[in-house]
């Protein structure tokens, strides 16, 4: 025990290991990100927006119940054993997406995806704050997700490209099967669990222990609330963004590869821009970043259903990207530092079932609405979720 440190510095190789698995985690999702509407189209002849947006919903509910049991699990069952499983899980996605009869059975693939997801970034983002303790937790978590956005989507551009140049499929998937299996040789191999530096910050921590956890997470306590509704509704817009945008491109007659790069932008200035939000969350104030970055967010989606050119479009994927970078990291930083070590696990694992929840409603909302009214409007009902989740964290969270 005496040989535990936490810290950035002193855990810098199990942490920089762990970055590049969250990175493989990431390209796992980039892999469908740019040209899952038109798979559904070409492939299956699936034309109504619900219908294609299923995938998205099968993915994010899947997604949140993984999320919420890797963090009730991970204090009993090792933080490495999850992230284990997880890739396992992602192993057969490729080869079914590659080989799938039907619709239903990429609804399938997509559903053992989320599982995946959920397993996986759940157990890295947990991990990374085990490793760092107090002082570091907001620059952590802007490695974090700036590996795992990024990959998003620099392997977004990459399947838009390999589509444009040899076809929708099947060597778009090829590369999440590199990606499944490199992510769990690493993580067998190399990858050491964290419960140590748990029982470690325990010893000195006198973080206030919740009640319950999970009321606490998603009602009662005003910061973690706050912190959870924004962080659905923040996936709530990404699940749009991740239907809707390339059926809005499409339908402007834009080609695969021009679609790829315009989709590619917002996750990787997302990524990016995490390099620097992360670390501004452990010295500026957490509620002004949440409270602009959703708003940032909020305006963007507002003026995709008014804008056809490539730079138009190309400068609001980078300002959602933006908003979504400022939030991203101070949602789990403001977690961490609201919760007790051995209840931070339970209490991130709640937020993420919420927070990735909003594919789910996402996909709904915005797939009913388009089916009956157009996607413009159902654009423009998402832009309004978003602007008015920026003002329950302006007047219901406490300063932080």
């Amino acid at each position: 025990m005496n040989q535990i440190q936490l810290g950035l510095k002193e855990n810098w190789k199990q942490f920089t290991l762990l970055v590049i698995v969250n990175a493989f985690v990431g390209g796992m999702v980039g892999m469908e990100r740019s040209i899952f509407p038109q798979f559904a189209e070409v492939e299956f002849g699936v034309a109504s927006k619900t219908a294609i947006l299923a995938f998205i919903t099968a993915f994010g509910i899947s997604k949140a119940i993984a999320n919420y049991y890797t963090g009730k699990l991970a204090n009993k069952v090792g933080r490495k054993n999850l992230l284990l499983l997880g890739w396992i899980l992602a192993i057969p996605v490729p080869f079914m997406l590659i080989y799938a009869p039907s619709w239903t059975f990429v609804i399938i693939a997509n559903i053992l995806l989320g599982l995946s997801q959920g397993l996986t970034w759940s157990s890295t983002v947990v991990m990374k704050i085990d490793l760092v303790g107090e002082k570091d937790r907001g620059f952590a978590m802007g490695l974090n997700e700036f590996a795992g956005y990024f990959a998003v989507g620099i392997v977004a551009f990459i399947t838009g490209y390999v589509a444009n140049s040899y076809g929708i499929t099947p060597y778009p998937f090829y590369i999440g099967i590199f990606l499944s299996i490199g992510g769990f040789i690493l993580t067998l191999l190399w990858v050491k669990d964290t419960r140590g530096h748990v029982n470690k910050e325990s010893g000195t921590d006198k973080t206030t222990q919740l009640k319950n956890i999970f009321l606490e997470t998603t009602f009662k306590n005003k910061t973690l609330s706050s912190v959870t509704q924004a962080g659905l509704i923040n996936n709530l817009n990404d699940g749009m963004i991740w239907g809707l945008l390339p059926m809005v491109l499409f339908s402007l007659n834009y080609n695969n590869e021009n679609i790829g790069i315009i989709t590619a932008i917002y996750p990787t200035v997302w990524g990016i821009g995490q390099l620097f939000t992360g670390k501004m969350s452990d010295h500026y104030s957490k509620k002004g970043m949440l409270f602009w970055g959703m708003l940032l967010q909020g305006i963007a989606i507002l003026f995709i259903p008014y804008s056809s050119s490539f730079a138009v479009l190309a400068g609001l994927s980078a300002i959602l990207g933006l908003g979504t970078a400022l939030v991203y990291p101070t949602f789990l930083s403001t977690i961490a530092q609201a919760t007790s070590p051995q209840q931070r696990a339970e209490s991130i694992g709640t937020f993420r079932l919420w927070r990735d929840l909003g594919y789910a409603f996402g996909a709904v909302i915005s797939g009913i609405t388009a089916d009956l009214f157009g996607v413009d409007y159902a654009i423009l009902l998402i832009a309004g979720l978003t602007i008015i989740s920026s003002l329950i964290i302006k007047f219901r969270m406490p300063a932080k």
